[in-house]
């Protein structure tokens, strides 16, 4: 009965369902069977020794013993393209190995002489045998393309397993380290290799860095290269264009990592010795191309993360308040500014209604329902100027239309910048030029009067001087007394002028000392007693208790108050028959200076005139009645005192002139 050939035998197992796995051993069985054989080993090349070592065999315990040197050479020699039956006294450690003197050698077709079949003493013809052996060395080689398929599908299925566990793990840059470390020890596995290391580029100081590796020790020492290193297999893969080994004969694989436009790095694969090249480096060219492509959306994703932060740091560091709101005016963001100006999170501001934050007034303007201000273009930003009490300030706000990419309506972006500093500041810088403009005028002035009431005080003194002696000594003026003493009045009234120009051009010389405000005012009025009464204005006081004392002269001071008294009754009796006077002291909030307000029930002031009130001889009275230089005299009694003066209208009618000086303990003089 003829023996079933191992064609057969092949067709019937992969019939049968057998696993894959099982056909070598099944051949072997088979191919033993069919040729009468002691043992049958299957030889792979060892490329780097070109030496051969079992790879699968029936009778064996142990495959682990190579044939190599001048051995390995004759056994190619009859490992041709056909089957031969060798005698094996040429070949002794082959002869060991199968137990034989002759052997039935095949090569493996499809392989490229990568794998032998030797069968030790076949028992059948040569004939025959060698047709066995030409049909087992095509199944073998079967099994075998079979087995390695099979190998890369698995390999290219777990690698993209391993990729999508890859991303799926990547939260932070801690686990973006950890998953490449996973990914290295299991692409490690996959290959059968001693080692896999990921090296990338560090672009700036132009070295590779060890970024993760299967072998830990080497991953802790961290390492850094040149790029131009040569010598280093990581250095030398930067610059390949393709998987291979970093010698002839070397046991090391380098990969290069690419993206579109640059270098990222370069994979290092420590094979071992006896792979298979273009298998293993088929292999490892797919690792290195999906590797490359993570690696570079990786960077691209850290690229964009940090022009985001840097976007996001940007716009939370902005001291203006800033306000993004879709079409309905809804808070939709905010940065912490704006947060913070209104007592809440970020979080808690989105959704809510523009309106409710900033105020009716701006939300009017800032949806259009509002004239527009000149400047304002429609679709083009707008800017006005805000007092909001819900920010709590001045406000210059611009609105800007947001729109999106399609170039439709989005919303609006609100900023608002915090003037209200910038605009007391202002306020006070117009008062001190106004009042530094009043005192250069007080003072080119002063100059000009004061050399005519020098001029004219000498003469006006002779005059009044003759006159007093005339009334009091001469009997021959006795007839004329009368108009005597109304010249001798109307000179003192001449003489008292020319005081009053003397101490408003600061020609008097101020007695300073330490005095009571309350006395001062209490004098000032005593003067006016008389005259208050006709007119019947009563006079309110309000007084803090015990106000401290404050420097300078007395009598210039009971002048300045009576100046803004003769004030207030005249603007009363210019308008009704009686009025009030209200007096307010008190300490300032700062409690640096002594604050007194003189109101009256006047008609207030013009406001085209509260600009020029102190100007010298300014006044509203008719010719005659006044010199307008009451006020002038004043402030500049209040200015020689370092103190200020200024002048209003009351909240509820008349004017009212406020006079601040300095306490006792804040002046140097007289202290």
């Amino acid at each position: 009965m003829p023996r079933p050939t191992p064609s057969s035998v092949l067709a019937r197992l992969v019939a049968r369902g057998t696993r894959p796995g099982n056909l070598l051993p099944e051949l072997h069985r088979a191919l033993l069977e069919n040729t009468g054989g002691s043992r049958s080993i299957l030889l792979e090349r060892r490329n780097e020794t070109a030496g051969y070592v079992g790879m699968s065999g029936r009778g064996f315990t142990d495959l682990g013993e190579g044939i190599a040197g001048a051995e390995a050479l004759e056994l190619t020699a009859h490992a041709g393209d056909h089957p031969a039956v060798i005698d094996l006294a040429a070949l002794p450690t082959l002869g060991r190995i199968l137990r034989a003197s002759h052997a039935l050698v095949a090569t493996v077709a499809g392989l490229r002489l990568t794998a032998v079949l030797a069968v030790g003493d076949p028992a059948i013809p040569e004939e025959q045998a060698l047709a066995i052996g030409s049909i087992a060395s095509v199944e073998f080689g079967l099994v075998l393309e079979w087995n390695r398929l099979a190998r890369e599908q698995s390999f290219h299925q777990r690698l993209r397993e391993f990729s999508v566990a890859f991303w799926r793990s990547l939260t932070s840059p801690s686990s973006k380290q950890l998953a490449l470390e996973s990914l290295t020890t299991d692409v490690n596995t996959l290959l059968g290799t001693r080692a896999v290391s990921i090296w990338l580029l560090d672009r700036r100081a132009r070295e590779l860095v060890l970024t993760a590796s299967s072998d830990p020790i080497r991953e802790a020492a961290g390492p850094r290269v040149a790029a131009g290193d040569d010598a280093h297999p990581a250095a030398r893969g930067l610059h390949f264009d393709r998987p291979q080994r970093t010698a002839p004969g070397a046991d090391v694989i380098a990969a290069p990592l690419r993206g579109l436009r640059r270098a990222l790095g370069a994979v290092v694969v420590e094979a071992g010795v006896g792979t298979d090249d273009e298998s293993r480096l088929a292999l490892v060219q797919e690792f290195g191309r999906q590797l490359s492509v993570a690696i570079e959306n990786l960077q691209l994703l850290d690229e964009i993360l940090k022009q985001r932060r840097l976007l996001e740091d940007t716009f939370h560091s902005l001291a203006d308040l800033v306000v993004v709101t879709d079409t309905a005016l809804r808070v939709a963001q905010t940065n912490d500014a704006f947060a913070a100006r209104v007592n809440c999170t970020r979080t808690e501001l989105l959704d809510r209604p523009l309106e409710g934050l900033v105020g009716p007034s701006m939300a009017a303007w800032i949806r259009g329902e509002e004239a527009a201000a000149p400047g304002d273009a429609d679709g083009a930003a707008r800017t006005r100027t805000f007092e909001s009490e819900l920010l709590g300030g001045t406000f210059v706000v611009t609105v800007t239309p947001l729109a999106s990419q399609d170039g439709e309506s989005a919303g609006l972006v609100l900023v608002a910048r915090d003037i209200t500093a910038q605009t007391r500041l202002e306020s006070e810088r117009e008062s001190l030029r106004a009042r530094l403009t009043q005192s250069e005028k007080l003072a080119a002035l002063g100059q000009f009067v004061a050399g005519i009431a020098h001029e004219m005080n000498n003469p006006l003194q002779g005059v009044l001087g003759h006159l007093e002696l005339l009334i009091d000594t001469s009997e021959s003026a006795a007839p004329l007394r009368g108009e005597l003493r109304r010249i001798f009045h109307e000179g003192e009234r001449a003489a008292k002028i020319v005081h009053n120009l003397l101490v408003f051009t600061g020609s008097h010389r101020m007695a300073r000392r330490r005095l009571k405000i309350d006395r001062v005012l209490s004098r000032a009025l005593a003067t006016r007693r008389a005259t208050l009464a006709r007119h019947q204005i009563t006079v309110v006081r309000h007084q803090a208790e015990s106000l401290p004392a404050v420097v300078g002269d007395p009598q210039l001071l009971q002048q300045a108050f009576v100046n803004v008294l003769i004030n207030a009754e005249h603007a009363i009796a210019d308008s009704a028959s009686s009025g009030t006077i209200q007096i307010t002291t008190r300490l300032s909030d700062d409690r640096l200076r002594i604050v007194t307000t003189i109101g009256d029930s006047g008609p207030g002031i013009p406001p085209e005139d509260l600009s020029r009130l102190f100007d010298p001889f300014f006044t509203t009275k008719e010719v005659g009645q006044g010199t307008g230089l009451g006020l002038a005299i004043t402030y500049g009694i209040v200015q020689e005192h370092r103190g200020a003066i200024a002048a209003a209208n009351g909240r509820d009618g008349g004017a009212e002139v406020t006079v601040e000086l300095p306490i006792a303990e804040q002046t140097k003089e007289g202290v």
